[in-house]
């Protein structure tokens, strides 16, 4: 299986997925509705509505794809790291934000180098459970009837990706979207960071559904509040027009 391709298929390059179908939607011809969607932009754009693809488009067509997941998962957790150790030795408040707006420099080989070209199994594993976190959440509003999955299964048959593939992401895309069950692939905080990132990135926070989902991962990831405020912070900053 080519996790890679995958990813470029629903994160995107400068010239694919998400970063495809947002550039057509600012430029208004996408067509009207879901589907005009999905004909642009790859399986992000048949999972979420335009406004999302838009949303989600933002500034990460400036980054790049699962590139920008990692720096922006590892600049939450380390300013995490460094207020956690800034208020051991003065007291201040746990969730002062530190730290500059540009996403720094992922560690080469750790588990935020996302864009490894020659990843290791882990960073190969941890690329499957992020298709499989962003699925999951694109589907936390129920907006997906049995007649949108039908033809999103069908625009999946046209991506030009190999049978093994086709058939993962209509595994994901049938599966329930279960927060908990997403939490239990995290391994570390790390992890969880980009579990959490990532589904916040597939959601446009505007159901009481999609807002349950998210605290209900979180809880599950054991995610400390400042962690997740960092990570929201970042998931806003990237979707700011």
């Amino acid at each position: 299986m080519n996790i890679n391709s995958l990813l470029n298929n629903i994160m995107g390059t400068v010239d694919t997925g998400i970063n495809k179908a947002t550039t057509k939607a600012k430029s208004s011809s996408i067509p009207g509705g879901f589907m005009g969607g999905a004909a642009a932009g790859g399986l992000a754009a048949m999972l979420l509505t335009n406004k999302k693809a838009r949303k989600m488009g933002g500034k990460a067509i400036k980054y790049g794809g699962m590139a920008a997941v990692g720096g922006m998962a590892y600049k939450a957790w380390r300013n995490h790291k460094e207020s956690q150790s800034m208020t051991q030795l003065s007291n201040i408040a746990p969730n002062q934000s530190f730290g500059s707006s540009t996403t720094p420099a992922v560690p080469e080989g750790s588990i935020f180098d996302l864009a490894e070209e020659k990843p290791t199994q882990q960073i190969e594993n941890m690329r499957l459970i992020l298709i499989r976190a962003m699925i999951s959440a694109a589907k936390a509003d129920g907006h997906i009837d049995t007649i949108e999955r039908t033809r999103i299964e069908q625009q999946i048959s046209d991506l030009g990706i190999n049978a093994e593939e086709q058939r993962f992401l209509i595994e994901q895309l049938r599966a329930a979207s279960d927060p908990i069950t997403i939490a239990r692939l995290s391994e570390s905080e790390e992890q969880a960071t980009e579990i959490y990132l990532v589904s916040m990135l597939a959601i446009d926070i505007d159901t009481a559904e999609e807002r349950r989902y998210l605290d209900r991962l979180g809880d599950a990831l054991h995610l400390p509040s400042d962690l997740r405020q960092n990570i929201e912070y970042e998931v806003s900053y990237i979707q700011a027009p």
